[in-house]
């Protein structure tokens, strides 16, 4: 897995909130915060309590805090935008102006990102990298918001279904080549762009792996790559069985591969514990750069 070092970027975040981040010399951390009743590694269904978890994770080290209404779960069914934006919504409320990192919707939906963009988030999390709604694309562009495109076939409900790959690197690969292409089609600047290979979707344990283990393969596309490895069913085997909860050893490797392997920012659910892991995996990718460990640093 070679790479090691993650090339530099400024990674561009709504033209009404002017905000960016410099992506490179460390990797940025984006805390999960599911606020549905039907996420398979817990919600919180609450505004205030949402809200709350939202400022720890920010106390805690989290860069960006990524806030989702819609369980992606492998079976999960959709639900409607009016019910999405009634549960994401009123917690960005609470956030703006409070939370100073910024704020990510995790939504494939236009009318969704449009309404969390307006209550202030920055930044759209699409796992369908523009393949589910044709319309966020243009959202995502009218108001300057950063982009992160996922990749994954088919929807959760039937997702597996689609994890049929002949080199699965290549293909995710040449798949997210054409997503940035949609995005750059609706109007979306590069600069407003990352990638994710999107672990666990559309993808078996074996596929998963893979990517990780090929990540450095994304850098050809030229955009900051994310990787979201947190308490997934890939990580099921090497954690013994263990449910999701209980699955953050692993994810810990997973992500320590992921930044080993040029990843910009990594997606978890705690950040407490992985902000020291990615941490430390720094260190070392420092090392071979010929940086000084952050301890030594003033």
């Amino acid at each position: 897995m070679p790479a090691l070092v993650a090339p530099r970027a400024r990674f561009a975040l709504g033209l009404a909130h002017g905000r960016s981040l410099e992506l490179g010399p460390r990797t940025l951390l984006m805390g999960i915060l599911n606020v549905t009743p039907d996420s398979f590694a817990g919600g919180v269904a609450d505004p205030d309590e949402a809200a709350a978890a939202a400022l720890r994770m920010e106390a805690e080290g989290a860069d960006i805090v990524d806030i989702g209404g819609e369980s992606t779960r492998p079976g999960a069914g959709p639900v409607d935008a009016r019910e999405e934006i009634a549960r994401v919504v009123p917690v960005i409320e609470r956030l703006a102006g409070r939370l100073r990192v910024p704020i990510s919707v995790d939504t494939s939906k236009a009318p969704v990102a449009e309404a969390a963009i307006r209550a202030g988030a920055c930044l759209v999390n699409d796992i369908s990298g523009l393949g589910y709604d044709a319309n966020l694309g243009a959202v995502a562009a009218s108001a300057g918001a950063g982009l992160v495109l996922m990749h994954t076939r088919g929807r959760p409900r039937d997702m597996y279904r689609e994890a049929v790959y002949g080199d699965v690197v290549a293909e995710v690969s040449a798949e997210l080549a054409q997503a940035l292409a949609r995005a750059e089609a609706a109007g979306v600047d590069r600069a407003r762009t990352v990638l994710d290979p999107g672990l666990g979707f559309a993808k078996r344990a074996e596929h998963s792996w893979s990517i990780l283990a090929g990540l450095s393969g994304l850098a050809a596309l030229g955009r900051p790559v994310l990787v979201g490895p947190s308490r997934k069913s890939f990580l099921a085997g090497a954690a013994g069985g263990a449910p999701p909860g209980a699955r953050d050893w692993a994810t810990a490797a997973a992500v320590t591969a992921a930044v080993l392997a040029g990843a910009h920012v990594v997606r978890v659910h705690n950040v407490a514990a992985l902000v020291q892991v990615a941490r430390a995996a720094d260190a070392v990718r420092g090392a071979v750069a010929g940086a000084d460990p952050p301890a030594l640093r003033s």
